[in-house]
């Protein structure tokens, strides 16, 4: 008898595929996750061996400064030079070569790619209550989660000594994510599926990573966060025109009006857009009309790839501004299909974006979608959607430890949706194996980032590379 026409537990229903078996295969996910540790030892992630053929850090940037705008390039290395956590931002595809040389343990999970301390943030969901998640997925893959959560940590390490931290506080806050990761892990295992899966990130998270010290300061951020809304910055980046409406104000180098072919392109490319949303959405859009489009220059890892901001008015000229922003290929791939997973075909990079977003987070932007501008794909959402985020090189130095156990607790939420928690949770156990190897290569790789930021710096001076810096 095959597997489709096996019978269920009552002997009347047969098994349909796409569903778990019941009972449960045996041995189950918590048992197959002990087993992998004979394979992989938790205390092996603490290893850090670095290639013989490892690019240096200039060559690492210049590589993947490749396709960008060349006239922005400049202000990313110029961002990137600003300390080694600035360094680490830019470089994913440089940590993603080193951790492509490390164990990993073969499960598999969608995975943000680069999941660094400054890629978690506030954002309003469609009724305007204010979520924390990780808000980047330009490099999302299926991939190791050992990958995000070192990546994390090792970020950790170097924002806390950006901001000054002592060597134990920067060594905890990576240890302490890694323990938030697993024991938020082991809670989800636990939890119904439907409860863990949920499972939304409010006050509650703060209490169960007892990160109490962080209260002060996402008061604070959740306050700027309510006020960031596309009606403010349309007041502040927009000017009246004669027929009433509005267009975007030139402000050099990071907003800048395009020539009128270009801003057509952009304008006609969410009919295409359109069609990748949700039908029940399309009557609210249909409300608005375009009125205007505009370049504006993105954060650090983006700077050079193209970005615009497209504004629409409703019947009352109030304001909604959707971001267009290129999505390129992940810089993870090769590396992933190195450590032993599958890559897929290549299709829309900025379907790839959007659906791993939502694989990730309990609540996505609602708007959210893709389309395609002049054979290049792209992603679209909704602009300054009460965005808000914790600068962590700006934490004081008893604060760290707090952010690495929310930002921990988050990242095993993410993970959670496609990985079992049950078999992550059995790998990484009760014990602290994994919080001790975690923290210990995330301290090993920081040293490593700022050997890179110097190398990077001394380009600079040297006129190997040019930076614009301070933009």
């Amino acid at each position: 008898m095959s597997d489709e026409q096996a019978e269920g537990a009552d002997g009347r229903i047969p098994y349909v595929p796409g569903f778990a078996r019941w009972p449960e295969d045996s041995p189950t996910p918590k048992q197959r996750g002990k087993e992998l540790r004979e394979a992989v030892p938790r205390s092996a992630h603490a290893q850090l061996e670095l290639g013989a053929g490892r690019p240096d850090a200039v060559a690492a940037v210049e590589e993947s400064n490749a396709g960008r705008l060349p006239e922005l390039k400049p202000i990313r290395v110029g961002r990137m030079v600003a300390n080694p956590f600035a360094f680490m931002r830019g470089s994913a595809g440089l940590m993603a070569y080193d951790l492509a040389g490390t164990p990993v343990t073969g499960i598999g999970a969608q995975i943000c790619g680069d999941a660094h301390a400054a890629n978690f943030g506030l954002y309003g969901d469609a009724r305007g209550s204010l979520i924390i998640d990780i808000n980047d997925f330009d490099e999302t893959v299926h991939g190791p989660w050992e990958w995000d959560l070192k990546r994390l940590a090792a970020s950790l390490v170097l924002a806390a000594r950006v901001a000054g931290a002592d060597d134990a506080a920067c060594r905890q806050a990576a240890y302490d994510a890694a323990g938030a990761y697993r024991r938020t892990m082991r809670l989800l295992a636990k939890l119904p599926v439907l409860d863990a899966w949920n499972a939304i990130a409010d006050e509650e998270l703060v209490s169960h990573t007892d990160a109490r010290d962080l209260l002060g300061t996402l008061e604070r951020v959740s306050e700027k966060a309510r006020r960031n809304t596309s009606a403010r910055f349309a007041a502040r980046a927009t000017e009246v025109v004669p027929d009433g409406g509005r267009r975007f104000t030139d402000a050099p180098p990071v907003l800048r009006r395009v020539p009128d072919a270009e801003a057509r392109a952009v304008a006609t490319s969410l009919g295409g857009y359109l069609q990748s949303l949700s039908e029940d959405r399309l009557p609210l859009l249909a409300r608005y009309a375009v009125h205007d489009v505009a370049f504006r220059v993105v954060g650090t890892g983006s700077v050079g790839t193209r970005s615009y901001v497209v504004l629409l008015l409703d019947h009352r000229g109030e304001p909604l501004v959707l971001q267009v922003k290129e999505a390129r290929p992940s810089i993870l791939l090769a590396h992933v299909a190195k450590a032993g997973f599958e890559v897929p075909h290549p299709g829309h990079e900025g379907r790839r974006v959007v659906l791993g977003q939502k694989r990730m987070q309990v609540v996505s932007d609602f708007l959210l979608g893709w389309t395609t501008v002049e054979d290049r794909p792209f992603q679209v959402r909704q602009f300054r959607n009460r965005k808000g985020s914790v600068d962590p090189a700006e934490l004081a130095a008893d604060q760290f430890d707090d952010y690495g156990r929310m930002t921990g607790a988050l990242l095993a939420r993410g993970h959670a949706h496609s990985a079992d928690p049950r078999l992550v949770a059995g790998y990484c156990g009760k014990g602290e194996a994994l919080d001790e190897a975690v923290a210990a290569f995330a301290v090993a790789y920081a040293d490593r980032t700022e050997a890179d930021h110097a190398e990077l710096v001394a380009a600079v001076r040297s006129g190997r590379i040019a930076a614009e810096l301070g933009v």
